[in-house]
């Protein structure tokens, strides 16, 4: 106990006094039958950007898995670890999710690494390959003519949340349950200064505030 950081022994009393009474119910129960949450989020290990947080979620609604720059690799079964893909496929073919959100963020440090193509921040260049995974073969990816450099970050932050989406679609168990119906995927951006969140509209491919989007449904119902 002596080395544990005490803010996080400050916030577990604080939970466990505060919090968990009026959740502890909801506690036993999923630790009796298991979890079943509906949504799976995948999102980045930003620490400005928890979506637990972000959509108020109590235990066991959300599955999360978080990595540098909320990316889905390609599907590629091979010899090789791949901790994205199998976070996936639990939540897919074991909880049976019906909806996957990729959510991106304002000022991610992954996406800026990417643009500003620094130097790698470890021997192993363990962040450089990761990043690589954000384009194709013979792919390019440059600043625009007259586009500000913060408009070039906030387009690739986007745009790394459109091919997330993309990348999910390789896999087999994914395509299939998208295909007929049984689950969705979705696009969110989330703005760390103001707290604003953006949804994805895949047929105008383009990010709406979450307001404007709910509108928008309502119009075309």
């Amino acid at each position: 106990m002596k080395f544990f950081p005490k803010r996080l022994i400050e916030g577990y009393e604080t939970f466990a006094t505060q919090r968990l009474p009026t959740e502890q119910s909801r506690y036993r129960e999923l630790s009796e039958r298991g979890q079943s949450p509906e949504t799976m989020v995948i999102g980045c290990c930003d620490s400005r950007v928890s979506p637990e947080v972000i959509f108020d979620a109590g235990p066991g609604e959300l599955f999360v898995v978080r990595n540098i720059a909320n990316l889905v690799p390609v599907y590629q079964p091979d010899s090789n670890a791949h901790g994205v893909s199998a976070a996936l496929e639990y939540a897919v073919t074991v909880l049976k999710v019906k909806h996957i959100v990729v959510l991106g963020h304002a000022q991610c440090g992954g996406i800026r690494a990417f643009v500003d193509k620094i130097q790698p921040l470890t021997p192993g260049d363990f962040i450089g390959k990761w990043m690589q995974m954000f384009i194709k073969p013979g792919e390019v990816v440059e600043q625009r003519p007259h586009e500000s450099m913060q408009d070039f970050v906030v387009r690739i932050e986007k745009a790394a949340v459109f091919r997330s989406i993309e990348n999910l679609m390789t896999f087999p168990f994914v395509r299939e349950r998208v295909e007929r119906g049984e689950m969705q995927l979705h696009g969110a951006y989330f703005g760390v200064a103001g707290g604003s969140l953006f949804v994805l509209d895949r047929v105008a491919k383009e990010f709406l505030n979450v307001q404007a989007s709910e509108q928008r449904l309502a119009s075309s119902e």
